[in-house]
């Protein structure tokens, strides 16, 4: 006699389960790589003539005048924001996989559609990154004795991340924490399609050269990682001139930006601080990754 069997149900819908597993990837990412970011910060938005003369002399500079906290400088901003950033990108990207899937959960998607889906996420995230990486920004590199604001007068550092929010809204209107949107969507497209295509590109051929398929937790790390350097590959400039228009008031204009960090240090500006990005970038996403997986994995089988 025939029995007939139903597929079961997960027990968490599938746009919950990328919700839990991405926030806890975007947690793992600050906890790891939120010091090399304060770094990078730094050396993209620092002075001509320079202060740092190298990512190392930031460092000590930096742990010298403020302890080790230092470093951890602004944490609270993207603690807050990136655990829901990341939760936001994963149920974005998963969400147009499963467009580009057409109702056929079973259809394994190529790598340039897994990268269309990337760009689908990137293009949302850049809504959220855009007034979160403002603040941080602005965290991350204020005097402690206090700033110049755009009325030209001398204002007091900020206390925390709600403090400069209120604050810039406060100044500038709603529009000023978006200060830098159009830069952040050039940035985060294309990095995002990059992002996606690294890490399942390089999943699928560590599977294709194991005779069992099956993916190591070092596979998954090394997969992860990898991945931040693929994003950063097509978005650095973009990320340097952002971080320099949301940081100083006086830019009018992004071309402002291009035509006065090019006077002052060549091409190489745009390259600015990639030493400390690049080494936050394989650890950090070998983080996010793999606390994604594991949380998936872990929903999966409830």
């Amino acid at each position: 006699m025939a029995t007939l069997t139903q597929e079961k149900k997960p027990l968490i819908p599938k746009l919950a389960q990328d919700l839990i597993a991405g926030t806890i990837g975007g947690w793992a990412q600050v906890v790891v790589g939120h010091p090399a970011d304060t770094i990078k910060v730094r050396l993209q938005t620092q002075p001509s003539p320079p202060i740092y003369s190298s990512a190392m002399d930031c460092v000590r500079k930096l742990i010298k005048e403020e302890g080790a906290k230092g470093l951890y400088r602004g944490v609270m901003s993207p603690l807050a924001g990136i655990g829901f950033c990341n939760a936001v990108m994963f149920m974005a990207n998963g969400h147009s996989r499963r467009l580009l899937q057409n109702g056929d959960e079973k259809k394994v998607l190529s790598i340039v559609e897994i990268g269309i889906a990337g760009s689908m996420a990137g293009s949302v995230m850049a809504f959220l990154n855009c007034p979160i990486e403002l603040l941080k920004v602005k965290l991350q590199t204020q005097d402690p004795k206090g700033f110049i604001g755009a009325d030209g007068k001398h204002q007091p550092a900020y206390k925390g991340v709600i403090d400069c929010g209120v604050r810039t809204v406060r100044d500038q209107g709603f529009k000023g924490i978006y200060r830098g949107m159009g830069i952040t969507l050039l940035r985060d497209t294309p990095s995002y399609f990059a992002y996606f295509v690294g890490y399942e590109g390089i999943k699928r051929l560590i599977q294709s050269v194991k005779s069992d398929g099956k993916l190591s937790t070092f596979d998954l790390l090394m997969a992860g990682g990898l991945s931040g350097f693929a994003a950063w590959i097509p978005a650095y400039p973009q990320d340097v001139i952002k971080s320099n228009f949301q940081n100083d008031l006086r830019y009018k204009s992004l071309g402002q930006v291009v035509k006065t960090l090019y006077k002052a240090s060549g091409p190489k500006a745009f390259i600015n601080g990639i030493g400390p990005t690049l080494v936050r970038a394989f650890p950090a996403n070998a983080a996010t990754f793999f606390a994604y997986e594991m949380a998936m994995d872990a929903m999966s089988k409830l």
